[in-house]
């Protein structure tokens, strides 16, 4: 019945998946935090960046974001991002992409963590003499992060099925190589199912033990 899977490397295919995911979200979980801190910041300039980037970003598909990566940033700026070969730089092509757009979604996660912090021990903190980076660094940020683990594992969850869009630059993730066995085999719908059941076991676990992590880390007022 599963006779057409032999000669592709299924298990290597979602591997390439899971490595997009995982080093996509620790981007995004980088670059997203520091946006937070920039959208909360009393600087003015850096809350107009911060918002002018999420504005932006949310608002443009993640195809043209990749596609832009791809054609703008290698082929017309020859930017390699220290990979030598072209299978290495469309994968960190993709990464970039994905940890910059999924970082606007971090960033609104984070952002409404942090209003559920009390206004009043940020401001006893800065009585105590501790600058803004402190406060927010020691008090706000550990509280907001225990308070959006939900939010998070959904965003976690988009970030897997969006990596499907690397496709779109070569990279040799599962609907990659899905597209290539429905070109090549007849067997449309048990294709369809096999990478479907393989998107269920990637991203199934992953809502369940952040939603278990989120009651066990969740702040009690």
């Amino acid at each position: 019945m599963f006779d057409f899977l032999e000669g592709y490397d299924l298990l290597g295919a979602f591997w390439v998946t899971v490595q997009l995911t995982v080093a996509s979200a620790l981007g995004s979980l980088i670059w997203g935090t520091l946006l937070a801190g920039m959208k909360v910041s009393p600087v003015p300039l850096m809350r107009g960046f911060a918002t002018g980037y999420i504005n932006v970003v949310r608002n443009i598909p993640l195809t043209v974001i990749i596609m832009f990566s791809s054609l703008g940033l290698y082929s017309t700026l020859a930017v390699s991002l220290g990979a030598t070969d072209i299978t290495g730089i469309n994968f960190r092509l993709a990464v970039l992409s994905l940890s910059a757009y999924t970082a606007a979604f971090v960033c609104e996660a984070l952002r409404s963590g942090i209003n559920t912090v009390p206004v009043g021990q940020a401001e006893a903190a800065r009585a105590l003499g501790l600058s803004f980076t402190q406060v927010l660094r020691l008090i706000i940020l550990p509280q907001a992060f225990r308070a959006v683990v939900n939010p998070l594992s959904n965003v976690l969850i988009a970030l897997t099925k969006n990596t499907t869009v690397a496709s779109a630059i070569g990279v040799a993730e599962a609907s990659y190589l899905m597209k290539e066995m429905i070109e090549n085999e007849a067997q449309l719908l048990l294709i369809a199912a096999v990478f479907a059941f393989g998107f269920i076991v990637l991203t199934l676990p992953t809502g369940l033990i952040l939603g278990w992590v989120s009651k066990k880390v969740a702040v009690k007022r």
